[in-house]
């Protein structure tokens, strides 16, 4: 949940990534606590959609607080003009099998991304660097034990571990070259994130959501993730960036794991006839298999299937003092945005 901070006075922040689920709730909460904002889109023409998701969040426009730089993680032009001059930099932006990366490589553009972002926040003279990787870049070899920051995911080079590899190696690059540098770094390993939309661009996690609300997915697999709400993942990310005793640590963020048949049960107990249309049954593990071997995207997914993961958020909760809010109703409120959006 949100804390009383400070306002920024006049610090300034690059988030990179402004057209991101993460990164305009990033933006909104460093806004809110009166931090001059500047954020990397790939293209300027999106800055007025950064602007109008920014603006739904906030509750008024961000005026000249926040400002635009075009930036790409594939190409050297921009990030040093982009990093020059700031106090930190929260490095959200991170390039997903999704969309149009869809079957492609995303481990060269997270890794290379990253080193572009941190030798700009090197140059640029940022105090700290934080940087969002994710819980997949801490699995435990033993699936039973619980997953802490001391854990690093070490996993095969097979298409289905391709996102979490790249969040992986990502963020050891990371570290390397923070150490190298002699710059202070910070990482948080979010979770499955659920939470508020602010238009049509949201998480993968929400888009289950989504489908589930309009009848599109009638049964569900026996997946299931620990969940952190966006906006306590962006409180994280600035305590992250400000707490003294944050600096060279890894923080993960995610709660309660719950399997999507509970995700549809409490979307069912909590919305009553808005959440008819939720899924009432599980698939047999062999029918997802099998259709995973000509479905990309579920073919991601399998190496979770029938997994309950256990991860541990005891040091982002008593170092910094985080304290995130229950899953339940961070899915009653991704629920109601999106009715409230007009997107289910």
């Amino acid at each position: 949940m949100t804390h009383n901070a400070p306002a920024g006075d006049s610090e300034t922040v690059l988030v990179t990534g402004g057209t991101g689920y993460v990164g305009s709730w990033v933006i909104i909460e460093l806004l809110r606590r009166g931090y001059l904002v500047r954020t990397t889109v790939r293209r300027l023409s999106r800055a007025d959609d950064v602007r109008a998701a920014v603006a739904a969040g906030l509750g008024e426009a961000a005026g000249e607080r926040l400002t635009f730089h075009e930036a790409d993680l594939l190409r050297d032009a921009g990030w040093r003009e982009a990093a020059a001059g700031v106090d930190y930099v929260l490095h959200v932006a991170s390039p997903m099998p999704v969309g149009e990366l869809r079957g492609q490589d995303v481990i060269t553009p997270a890794r290379e991304g990253t080193r572009r972002v941190l030798e700009a926040a090197r140059a640029g003279g940022a105090r700290r660097v934080v940087l969002t990787s994710s819980s997949a870049a801490a699995i435990p070899r033993d699936r039973d034990s619980v997953a802490d920051e001391t854990v690093w995911s070490d996993l095969p080079d097979e298409p289905a571990y391709n996102y979490s590899r790249s969040k992986t190696l990502a963020e050891q690059d990371a570290w390397r070259f923070a150490e190298e540098a002699g710059i202070e770094l910070a990482t948080v390993l979010p979770g499955s994130i659920l939470g508020p939309v602010l238009g049509p661009d949201y998480s993968p996690s929400v888009n289950i959501v989504a489908l589930m609300l309009r009848g599109k997915m009638p049964v569900v697999p026996h997946f299931g993730f620990s969940v952190v709400d966006v906006r306590d993942l962006a409180d994280l990310h600035i305590l992250a960036m400000t707490h003294p005793k944050a600096s060279g640590e890894r923080f993960l963020a995610a709660g309660e794991f719950l399997w999507f048949s509970e995700w549809a049960q409490i979307l069912r107990a909590e919305l009553g006839d808005a959440a008819r249309r939720t899924p009432r049954h599980t698939l047999p593990d062999w029918t997802v298999r099998l259709v995973a071997r000509v479905n990309p995207s579920l073919a991601q997914l399998v190496p979770n299937l029938g997994v309950r993961s256990r991860v541990s958020t005891q040091r982002a909760q008593e170092l910094l003092g985080w304290q995130p809010r229950p899953v339940p109703q961070t899915l009653v409120d991704t629920a109601h945005s999106l009715s409230d959006h007009h997107l289910v």
